[in-house]
C-alpha cells in the first residue's frame, strides 16, 4: 500500500492558476492540487502584490502525486497541452511576469524529464516559434488565498467565461484538437467508415448495432482516434436505448459539451477534449447521483479490458477493478 512517503511534488506555472487545476484533477494518482505563488523573492506574497509585478513570483499549481500510479512524464505531457509555450510575455490575455510559463523541478530526474519533453515538443513541429517555457529549480511555494483554490468549482460560470474569453480554450482546441486535411486523410485510412462518420461528421450509429451497447466485461473505454481514456465499465448500465450508456465519464475535463440543435431538437453534444471526436449526447435522465446519462456511440470508442490495461499503457486505471 502506498503511503505519503511515496508521493512527489510537481510544480507548473501556466498563466492564470484558475485554469491549471481542472486539467490535472480526477486523474489516478493525483492526491492534491494547490494554487499559489513561487519563484519570487518576497515572503508570503498576496495576490495583489504578485499581479502588480513587485515580487517576482509566478502564478503556479503544485501537484502532489504518486509517481508509481501516474508518472511525471504524463504530467508533463498534459502541462504542455494547457499553455502557449512560445509566449514570453504571459499567457493569452493575461500579460506580465506573473503569468509566464515555467516548469519547476524538484529533483534531477524531474529536470531531465522536463528538458527531454521540451526538446521533444520543439522537434515535433507543432509550433512555428521557439519553445520559451523556462525549466527552473523549485523554490518556496506559497498557497494562494482560499478563494482562489478550486476556483473552477466555486465559480463555474465565471470560470468557463474566463477560460473562453481569455483565448485559452480556443488556442488549445486549435493547436491540440484541430485536424488538417492530411490528418483527416490519415484518419480515413485508420478508421472504419462508421467510426469516421461518427467521430468526424457527427453521425449516429443505429441503436443495438454497436459493438459495446450490451458489453458486460470489465475495463475502460478510450477515444478510438486518440486513445484518451473516457469511460469505465464501472459506470456503464443498460439504459434500454441501444447505445452504451454511462452515469459519468472518467474525468469531467476529458469531455467537452456543446449545444446541438440539429434534427429539430435541442440537445447537449459531448466530444472528447483531446481529439475533438463526436461521442454522443448527455441527458438528465440517468440513474446516478448526478442524474446524467451519457449516451455514446460504440464507434467512437475502443474497449480496453482490465487484463490489458498495463500492457496498453493504461495501468494507472487498474485500481478501478481491484
Amino acid at each position: 500500500m502506498n503511503t505519503q512517503a511515496n508521493y512527489e511534488l510537481a510544480t507548473f506555472a501556466g498563466g492564470c492558476f484558475w485554469c491549471m487545476v481542472s486539467p490535472f484533477e480526477e486523474l489516478p494518482g493525483i492526491k492534491g492540487i494547490v494554487s499559489g505563488y513561487t519563484g519570487g523573492h518576497t515572503e508570503h506574497p498576496t495576490y495583489e502584490q504578485v499581479c502588480a509585478g513587485h515580487t517576482g513570483h509566478y502564478e503556479a499549481v503544485q501537484i502532489t502525486f504518486d509517481p508509481q500510479v501516474f508518472p511525471y512524464r504524463k504530467l508533463l505531457e498534459l502541462f504542455w497541452q494547457q499553455i502557449d509555450p512560445t509566449d514570453e510575455g504571459g499567457q493569452f490575455h493575461d500579460r506580465g511576469e506573473s503569468y509566464q510559463t515555467a516548469i519547476f523541478y524538484h529533483n534531477e530526474s524531474q529536470r531531465e524529464e522536463a528538458e527531454a519533453s521540451k526538446q521533444k515538443l520543439a522537434a515535433s513541429g507543432r509550433f512555428d516559434k521557439p519553445i520559451v517555457t523556462a525549466i527552473l529549480p523549485a523554490k518556496t511555494f506559497y498557497p494562494a488565498e482560499e478563494y482562489h483554490q478550486n476556483y473552477h468549482r466555486k465559480n463555474p460560470l465565471h470560470y468557463k467565461r474566463y477560460r473562453k474569453g481569455s483565448g485559452r480554450e480556443d488556442f488549445i482546441e486549435t493547436h491540440w484538437s484541430g485536424k488538417s486535411a492530411d490528418d483527416k486523410a490519415a484518419l480515413k485510412e485508420k478508421l472504419t467508415p462508421i467510426q469516421y462518420e461518427v467521430t468526424q461528421n457527427n453521425a449516429t450509429e443505429r441503436p443495438f448495432t454497436g459493438e459495446y451497447w450490451n458489453n458486460d466485461r470489465e475495463g475502460i473505454y478510450v477515444d478510438v482516434v486518440s486513445g484518451e481514456p473516457l469511460f469505465s465499465s464501472k459506470d456503464q448500465y443498460d439504459a434500454g436505448c441501444g447505445w452504451p450508456s454511462f452515469t459519468q465519464p472518467l474525468r469531467e475535463y476529458s469531455i467537452k459539451e456543446k449545444l446541438d440543435t440539429s434534427h429539430f431538437m435541442v440537445r447537449t453534444e459531448v466530444r472528447s477534449r483531446e481529439a475533438d471526436s463526436h461521442l454522443g449526447h448527455v441527458f438528465d435522465d440517468g440513474p446516478g447521483p448526478n442524474g446524467l446519462r451519457y449516451c455514446i456511440n460504440s464507434a467512437a470508442l475502443r474497449f480496453v479490458p482490465k487484463a490489458d490495461l498495463e500492457k496498453e499503457g493504461y495501468g494507472e486505471y487498474s485500481f478501478l477493478f481491484e
